[in-house]
């Protein structure tokens, strides 16, 4: 109140002040109902990083400190017994001291186990290269769909990791995510950054390459972004880094990369999303990322120039252009039979789906208000759209005669008086500002108003 009311500040900077976690009221139960049932939760057991990664703002901390172990379960507990089943850690380095890692995953699978038709679901971010034998028993408890790991790996270049101050042993990180390729049903989501100082493009294709081969759900490629703040600025000079002056403050060129490199690593990164992280060429990814007899890297991005090069488009690419797209690839400048690409491709998810939602769609909603809601539904009488707009287009399509009235409580969606025209009916524009506050005996008496008119 005071520096919002008060005189006007005489120092421009303010240094925070430190408080010892113990002092801090938890805030978890300011998590409404609504938020339970329908949001991620985000929790953080500790607070700060070690790390002095010089790109990232968490660079600026002294050290990570963590919550009371016990106070902070019971925090959780009380989430979980109010509904609570997806609980997102925010700490930086989730694995750093093994007792409380191994205390706060021990959490989920007595839960899962003990409800194993209402699972819950847990995503921490793992340092890569500590995984001791103790943390690696308990996560193998988790039955798929119910852990996920984002891991920070950013660059595998030694010389590079030295630039901007990141240690991390490169044999260790490799055997933990063997590991937890082969022994685990944990998601993995593994981030790399281009354009860090001193980083080629051949360096970052070998890093993408080691990667790859390791197998990881994901792989995130991001691209440098200069946070207001962070140590990385002293690096400007030596390695000539230029970065755009507006948000994001990405990186636009650097002594090792050009700005025609910068923008193909953009757009590399974007259609890895669309083709590499989406999950629809789950079959198809392997042709197109076969090492030989050049890299997966070199495959990947020569894709990528392609797509650019046909389409002059990173987004608004629908789904069965961009199928047909890779299809094209594969069989001329990818090198792969069309027989194979076509078989590979047809058993994927890369068209769109039947209108009113698949089977295996169905059978979860049929599931979900079976177990939350206690209905039971056939599977005949479920349908699934793209979002609210279309659902209501077909309730109306269904169900409104000729000359029937419909009333729209105001304010509304603009379409939705064209989708009652369409369909036949005649709009009757109800005022309901004020009535979300209302019991239900206050919207009846105002809708007999209405009728009243």
């Amino acid at each position: 109140r005071a520096l919002l009311h008060g005189p006007r500040p005489l120092m421009k900077v303010h240094v925070g002040e430190e408080f010892e976690l113990d002092d801090l009221k938890l805030p978890y139960e300011h998590y409404t109902d609504e938020d339970i049932a329908r949001r991620h939760l985000y929790v953080e057991a500790s607070r700060g990083c070690p790390f002095k990664c010089e790109f990232c703002l968490s660079a600026l901390d002294k050290t990570a400190l963590p919550f009371d172990t016990q106070r902070f379960l019971a925090e959780m507990a009380k989430l979980y017994d109010r509904g609570a089943r997806t609980f997102k850690f925010v700490d930086r380095t989730f694995n750093l001291n093994v007792k409380t890692s191994q205390a706060i995953l021990e959490f989920f699978p007595e839960r899962i186990e003990a409800k194993p038709d209402d699972p819950c679901f847990a995503h921490f971010e793992l340092v890569p290269d500590h995984l001791p034998d103790k943390l690696k028993d308990t996560i193998a408890k988790f039955p798929a769909g119910t852990l996920q790991f984002e891991i920070g790996i950013q660059t595998w270049n030694p010389t590079v990791q030295g630039h901007i101050s990141r240690k991390q042993n490169n044999d260790k990180a490799k055997d933990n995510l063997r590991w937890l390729h082969a022994n685990t049903h944990a998601h993995m989501h593994v981030d790399l950054i281009a354009g860090l100082p001193g980083e080629s493009l051949a360096s970052f294709g070998e890093g993408f390459d080691t990667l790859a081969r390791l197998g990881p759900h994901e792989i995130q490629v991001g691209v440098l972004k200069r946070l207001r703040g962070t140590p990385i600025i002293r690096h400007t000079d030596a390695f000539a880094m230029r970065y755009n002056p507006e948000p994001p403050y990405n990186i636009l060129s650097n002594s090792e990369l050009s700005f025609a490199d910068v923008q193909r690593l953009n757009r590399f990164a974007r259609f890895w999303d669309l083709i590499g992280n989406s999950g629809r060429f789950a079959n198809t990814l392997p042709l197109i990322l076969q090492e030989a007899p050049t890299s997966a890297f070199s495959r990947f991005m020569a894709l990528a120039d392609w797509l650019y090069a046909e389409t002059g488009a990173t987004h608004q690419i629908a789904l069965e252009r961009l199928f047909d797209l890779v299809y094209r690839w594969l069989h001329t400048d990818g090198a792969v039979a069309p027989e194979a690409a076509q078989q590979a491709m047809a058993r994927g998810e890369t068209h769109y789906t039947v209108l009113d939602g698949t089977a295996e769609l169905k059978a979860a909603i049929q599931h979900k208000f079976k177990h939350d809601n206690g209905l039971d539904f056939q599977l005949n009488e479920i349908t699934a759209g793209a979002g609210a707009k279309q659902i209501l287009y077909n309730a109306l399509m269904a169900s409104v005669n000729p000359g029937d009235e419909v009333i729209l409580p105001a304010p509304y969606w603009t379409s939705y008086a064209d989708m009652v025209l369409i369909a036949g009916g005649v709009p009757v524009v109800f005022p309901s500002w004020g009535l979300h506050t209302l019991s239900d005996h206050a919207w009846v008496d105002a809708l007999a108003g209405l009728g009243e008119r």
